[in-house]
């Protein structure tokens, strides 16, 4: 069965009139950027070898109070913001005045850091030639995987020596017994940002741990550039993408599972930064960083609906990273996206345009990785991404978001929406081309939708 054509009331158009984009709406937001630890803090700075510190939903409570936390949100805006199209003059409609950020973009700028650590990835790709996938039946993902982590892992150490910034090695602490440097809180972080050789799986939770990787990076004056939003383009361009093609590579030859995912109810089995920075880089053009648009798409960007139309898709998976993440799915499911993925079905029919998308996906990442105890429950705590309660969080009590303990129809209490936790009116769920409202006929199940996805 293909998938009905979607037509224009059904799929949100770009937010374009006359070849224009329409007035959007923006927030007031202070853009703050991860305190980058001096050099004279960073030779001081106690080191600690990251470990596990969530048990139970009760710590995934106590997660979202702290430092970490923090860490983790501030670092993803102030990368996601970095996104957002530019404009030289006055003028946003102007289209030569407009700069964008794709992924085959010549103007970003990568510096030597960025470039080692890209060399990085293809010392680790080049490992998979060393454990090829067991050709023996495989009910679930392939044993050879264990082989390649097994090799990474013996090898991470010497080679994060040869790659990482001199600026990380230059807080090596010498080689106590007891000693613990920069180099090994950041070693535990890429490690396991790669899956589980135990389970054979892979996640939004491993794609945290690459985050904080990237975090730790930036807070040791690692990345060096012309300026702050330079360097934060580079990292998503210039290593977040390349991270991203290397663990679709793992997945695909190794048939590894979806990690801590909510099945076909999951925005994706496996990823969720590319949603967000894709998103970004379809929104309005970003005039003042005091004023972040919260509706509208740039100019000459594809409706949110064209995530359906194969031919787009497939024009745009190697400049954005949102439609590079759709043609991954395409890649690998078979049959209707409204039936393997509908929660981005339900998303593609937003017609607020690609800065509504960008909002709401930052909060969904709030909502349905930071705070579900299946996702975050391995997630390593250290010196930089640190477990200690933030002075300034709001103190939160447990919800559903954060229960350790899922009852019926795979939910925590039946996963009351993302909305309904803030008090607003729950979204409906977005009918498919053959008139149901779920896969293959049945009703959606209960469960956290997209709750910007309204009509």
């Amino acid at each position: 069965m293909a998938t009905a054509k979607p037509t224009d009331k059904e799929h949100g158009h770009n937010n374009q009139i006359d070849g224009k984009e329409t007035p959007d709406k923006s927030s007031v937001l202070r853009i703050r950027r991860l305190s980058i630890l001096t050099q004279e803090e960073a030779s001081e700075h106690v080191f600690t070898v990251p470990v596990k510190r969530i048990h139970d939903g009760h710590d995934v409570t106590r997660f979202l109070s702290s430092k970490a936390y923090r860490s983790i949100m501030t670092f993803l805006y102030q990368l996601n913001t970095a996104m957002y199209p530019r404009t030289s003059v006055s003028d946003p409609n102007d289209p030569d005045s407009i700069q964008t950020w794709e992924l085959d973009s010549p103007s970003i700028q990568t510096s030597n850091s960025v470039k080692k650590l890209q060399d990085l990835f293809r010392k680790l790709e080049e490992i998979i030639d060393e454990a090829p996938p067991d050709p023996g039946p495989q009910r679930f993902g392939n044993v050879s995987f264990r082989t390649w982590y097994k090799l990474v892992e013996e090898r991470l150490p010497v080679l994060l020596k040869e790659y990482l910034p001199a600026e990380i090695l230059a807080n090596d602490r010498g080689t106590k017994a007891d000693s613990c440097d920069a180099k090994d809180e950041l070693l535990v972080y890429l490690l396991g940002s790669f899956g589980s050789a135990q389970r054979l799986d892979y996640g939004t939770g491993h794609e945290l741990s690459f985050l904080a990787f990237l975090g730790c990076i930036w807070l040791l004056r690692g990345f060096t550039g012309p300026d702050s939003e330079s360097i934060e383009r580079s990292i998503v361009i210039g290593l977040i993408q390349p991270y991203l093609q290397l663990v679709r590579h793992l997945i695909k030859i190794y048939n590894l599972e979806p990690a801590g995912s909510h099945g076909v109810w999951g925005l994706d089995d496996h990823s969720f930064l590319p949603y967000i920075f894709g998103s970004a880089q379809y929104s309005p053009v970003l005039a003042s960083l005091d004023k972040i648009p919260m509706e509208g798409s740039r100019l000459g960007a594809p409706a949110p609906g064209d995530v359906v139309k194969p031919a787009v898709v497939a024009a745009q998976r190697s400049r954005n990273m949102y439609f590079s993440a759709i043609g991954f799915i395409q890649d690998v499911k078979k049959g209707p996206f409204w039936e393997h993925s509908p929660i981005l079905y339900d998303i593609s029919g937003v017609r607020a345009g690609w800065a509504k998308i960008n909002k709401g996906m930052i909060k969904m990442y709030s909502a349905e990785v930071l705070s579900k105890f299946p996702v975050v429950q391995h997630f390593p705590f250290g010196s930089l991404f640190s477990w200690e309660l933030d002075p300034e969080a709001v103190t939160t009590s447990q919800s559903v978001h954060t229960s350790s303990h899922p009852t019926l129809a795979g939910s925590a209490t039946n996963q009351v929406s993302a909305a309904a936790l803030r008090g607003a009116p729950q979204a409906t769920a977005r009918t498919s081309p053959s008139g149901s409202t779920g896969v293959q006929g049945l009703a959606f199940q209960s469960r956290t939708p997209a709750p910007w996805a309204t009509k």
